[in-house]
């Protein structure tokens, strides 16, 4: 154990809780839960540390589309096409949402609205998924009840392509207190996912790099 390793766990054992948790209930108060963090002027309300994590997996994988359920104030879907604008791939991020709440542009970006789930908008992104023989990264950030994310699963998971991933976020509702309300949130549906899906594995150590995360068990990798 190293000497890090061994302060983490007297601080456990006064707390009760890990260190980890108690600085990101600290950090998700002091933020807003990151309400007012932004990308170059633009509204993303996305955790730091998972967004660093983020554009490395985009850098690493180099996708060709990237799906993302979720669009919000439409922040996150820019910072996406931004980087695929930085790696000088040839990529598209499809992003959808039930409703519009934004007027961000950008010429690599579609926004889609409508639900997730429905055949009408499914159909709609199988239709990009065919248009393109690259890697597919597909990012769940819409509804985070247990049984939306487990709906969104079984229709978006077969869009990954081997050796990418998919990301399902915001399983802190059923880590912590604060998001209790939530609950039964994300972490459910994927633990459920994972063992009826051997094709995808967990990458522990990419969503436990910073130790701190809104995602546990949320960076799933096709095999």
């Amino acid at each position: 154990m190293t000497w890090l390793e061994r302060c983490h766990a007297i601080y456990r054992r006064l707390l009760g809780k890990p260190v980890a948790d108690l600085f990101l209930v600290d950090l998700i108060g002091h933020t807003r839960n990151f309400g007012a963090v932004t990308w170059l002027g633009e509204p993303i309300w996305q955790n730091v540390f998972d967004i660093w994590v983020t554009q490395e997996v985009i850098s690493e994988v180099r996708p060709t589309l990237i799906i993302e359920c979720g669009t919000n104030r439409g922040g996150s879907a820019i910072f996406f096409a931004h980087l695929v604008d930085l790696l000088g791939i040839e990529g598209r991020i499809v992003s959808i949402d039930v409703e519009k709440m934004h007027d961000r542009k950008h010429d690599r970006v579609d926004f889609l609205i409508g639900s997730s789930t429905s055949p009408y908008i499914s159909n709609i992104v199988h239709g990009y998924r065919s248009g393109t023989d690259g890697p597919v990264i597909v990012i769940l950030d819409s509804d985070h009840s247990q049984q939306h994310v487990a709906a969104e699963l079984a229709v978006y998971a077969k869009f990954v392509t081997p050796r990418s991933y998919l990301l399902v976020q915001d399983g802190v509702i059923d880590r912590l207190p604060i998001f209790r309300h939530g609950r039964p949130g994300p972490l459910p549906a994927t633990r459920e996912f994972l063992a009826q899906h051997p094709e995808f594995e967990w990458d522990r150590e990419r969503n436990e790099k910073f130790l701190i995360t809104h995602h546990p068990m949320g960076w799933l990798k096709r095999r």
